[in-house]
């Protein structure tokens, strides 16, 4: 049993040195690929989210657009009327003065 822990090499065996500096440097490079890949996930996410505010952004600009628009056109209906209205109490009136010009006349 001693000869079988004495086969067992020290902890400055350069084998041992050797592998372990192996094993952290193994744990060095997996660690910096994982720090890598988070730092891509997250630059994603954020990427992602600023299309979103992008997107929710040129949504709210067409809407502003589409609305403003909406009323320019109601606006202008609404111009539209007034100036007809404005338009038949003219006719209106300039029939109503011939009918009383008329009436004098025949007088």
């Amino acid at each position: 049993m001693l000869a079988k822990f004495k086969a067992r090499p020290s902890i400055d065996d350069p084998e041992v040195v050797a592998r372990r500096a192996e094993q952290a440097a193994r744990a060095k490079e997996r660690d910096e690929r994982r720090e890598l890949a988070e730092l891509a996930r997250q630059e994603r996410i954020v990427a992602e989210k600023l299309a979103k505010e992008e997107a929710k952004r040129r949504a709210i600009e067409e809407a502003e657009e589409a609305e403003y628009a909406a009323q320019a056109a109601a606006d202008l209906a609404r111009a539209e009327a007034q100036a007809a209205e404005r338009a038949l109490k003219a006719e209106q009136k300039a029939a109503r003065d011939a009918r009383y010009a008329a009436r004098k006349a025949r007088r």
